[in-house]
């Protein structure tokens, strides 16, 4: 609008003092109005303004002879490096001193953390993360380096921890090295197996198999690896065996084990100091039977305590749909009941959010959308009741993906569902999603690659053997590849980016057949193909992934509830069973967790 224009409005709409006097008597409060894109666009400008490298005040020249422009008072507002650089030390960088050498960071480097002070955004690679992070270290960007340790986390496994964990010494970051002793001591075994233990020096060994929350379930495999690493490179490691073996907890490992394994290895027999750790071990289990003597305690004779623990919702066989909790020790086969702990309605499911979160799911009509929710966190463990789900169902799958939870399919009385719904736990609500293709009631769910999967189910009068995904940046479900036998209720469990369809019911409305066959979906291939049978039949069984192995609890074998746990080791291809000492009680619902440790001996 041109001067003139504006003076004609002006002449138009003329303001006289009875229109102050109106505004003044409708009573309106200051207000005050914040433009949110205001910041954004500010940066925005002063962003082009370094590109074109106009009106900048400082450059800032790597070893390569890279020069970045960037203005000073806003490098000072968001990096303390620079802060401390411009303020405190301004006569050093003045105006004839406006070229900073930042000789230690790469140019490339430098341009990205310049651009995310400017921008806010920064994204980490697999193949720039080893250099932001000591970058954004030096210049004392702590979001960098927070969201650099977290993308490290999430890179670590069994060949890299020991790499990264150095790493992180060198660099004094102790959140990421608190992060790499902890994969390595929660999959111990799997880290054993690598060169990167083999390259270990004697002490740390001992620092790593001396610990007492170390995650082995069996002694024998801390001798196993002991023995490896010596035999490694004998010639320069036989005299550290004693030292070694004095960490071992031998008198924890069976007997027949110590006779059969230990006894006969020529490094110990031929070790006197060896030896006396072998004939201590093997005395106390022989005092152990006679329980004559005690014992003197040592800590070759105490358990290792791990946190790790599975969570077990259960239900006696009274019939009176009355659930409890109860914690099975992987790691000394023992059933802890607390059976204070009700819940007051039986389970559809458990599933856990945010390592500390357990979510229960009612599988009864009269309560099919009741939820109630468990934060081990807190000092007591109480039930809690939360937001209830959106439709009456009952027999449906529960799924986690993102920290969301989702419920697919179910049944009211003959009617079979296909629709879905999502909970958000950060705002505490449901909403539906897209439906599926196929009406399920009691379908297995798995998570993989971030999809969510579908599995079998029941609808009109037989079990299914098809299989839906969801894929929830695109909000919609994608039938894959079909199972070879129809599975109702099947027990879902993903493990080395494999999922595995186990057991469940082959059920039409002439026959029930409990299975006992398993079936393995490999995403790459998208086919489904059998792996050996358990060796029960199993419907309706729960499963949990743990140190590297398939854990199937309970389930029924089409009359009778089973009061065992089969182990699948996907290295050998076997399976393995184990008693549960469960006195007939039902299993509902299984979740893994590392139990905080004001509740270990809960």
């Amino acid at each position: 609008m041109s001067i003139k224009e504006m003076d004609t409005v002006k002449h138009v709409i003329p303001w006289t003092s009875d229109q102050k006097n109106v505004l003044k008597s409708n009573g309106c409060k200051p207000t005050i109005y914040i433009n949110s894109c205001h910041t954004q666009s500010f940066f925005e400008v002063l962003q082009c303004l370094r590109k074109e490298e106009l009106l900048y005040d400082i450059k800032l020249e790597t070893d390569d002879g890279v020069i970045v422009c960037a203005h000073k008072v806003v490098l000072v507002s968001a990096c303390p490096y620079f802060r401390e650089m411009f303020t405190c030390c301004s006569s050093a960088v003045g105006d004839k001193y406006y070229v900073v050498n930042i000789g230690d960071i790469d140019s490339n480097i430098l341009q990205l953390l310049i651009d995310f002070i400017y921008t806010g955004k920064i994204m980490v690679t697999e193949q720039n993360v080893m250099s932001l992070l000591p970058a954004a270290i030096f210049l004392q960007l702590d979001y960098v380096k927070g969201v650099c340790v977290e993308f490290l986390q999430k890179q670590l496994n069994t060949s890299n921890c020991l790499y990264i964990k150095e790493f992180a010494y060198f660099y004094n970051c102790m959140e990421l090295l608190s992060s790499s002793e902890e994969y390595m001591k929660t999959h111990f075994l799997k880290f054993v197996e690598t060169d990167e233990f083999l390259s270990l020096s004697c002490e740390e060994v001992i620092n790593l198999i001396s610990r007492d929350d170390i995650n082995v379930p069996f002694e024998e495999k801390i001798f196993e690896c002991v023995i490896n690493w010596v035999k490694h490179e004998s010639d320069c490691r036989y005299d550290s065996l004693p030292k070694l073996m004095e960490h071992v907890r031998l008198s924890l490992a069976p007997q027949e084990y110590i006779s059969k394994n230990v006894v006969d290895e020529p490094l110990i027999k031929n070790n006197p100091i060896c030896k006396d750790f072998v004939i201590e071990a093997l005395n106390f289990h022989i005092v152990n039977k006679q329980r004559r003597i005690t014992m003197p305690q040592t800590i070759r004779y105490s358990p290792r305590q791990t946190g790790i623990k599975f969570l077990l919702a259960m239900c006696d066989a009274s019939g009176l749909g009355k659930c409890y909790t109860s914690w099975y020790d992987p790691a000394t086969k023992q059933l802890h009941t607390t059976k204070n702990m009700k819940m007051g309605f039986e389970l559809c499911a458990l599933v856990l959010i945010k390592n500390h979160l357990v979510f229960a799911f009612s599988n009864v009509d009269l309560n099919s959308r009741s939820i109630k929710m468990l934060d081990l966190f807190s000092q007591s463990l109480q039930w809690k009741s939360k937001v209830k789900i959106l439709v009456d169902r009952n027999h449906f799958g529960v799924g986690v993906l993102d920290d969301r939870i989702y419920a697919v399919g179910g049944a009211v009385g003959t009617s079979y569902f296909k629709c879905a719904e999502v909970f958000d736990v950060s705002v505490r609500e449901w909403r539906f999603i897209s439906s599926m293709a196929t009406e399920r009631m009691d379908p297995g769910v798995g998570v993989l690659d971030n999809l969510l999967y579908a599995v079998g189910g029941f609808n009109n009068g037989c079990a299914l053997k098809s299989v839906e995904c969801y894929d929830p940046s695109l909000d919609t479900w994608t039938p894959l590849a079909q199972m070879s036998t129809s599975r109702r209720a099947p027990g879902i469990g993903v493990l080395d980016g494999i999922m595995y369809a186990i057991g469940g019911d082959c059920q039409d409305d002439a026959s029930s057949v409990g299975l006992k066959s398993v079936e393995a979906y490999t995403p790459i291939d998208k086919v489904w193909s059998t792996i050996p049978d358990m060796h029960l039949c199993r419907v309706a069984p729960k499963v949990v992934t743990f140190n590297g192995f398939l854990y199937v609890i309970g389930g029924f074998d089409g009359s009778t509830n089973l009061d065992s746990v089969e182990i699948y080791d996907p290295n050998s291809n076997t399976w393995t069973m184990e008693p549960l000492p469960t006195s007939g009680e039902v299993i509902h619902g299984a979740v893994v967790i590392d139990m905080p440790s004001h509740l270990r001996s809960y």
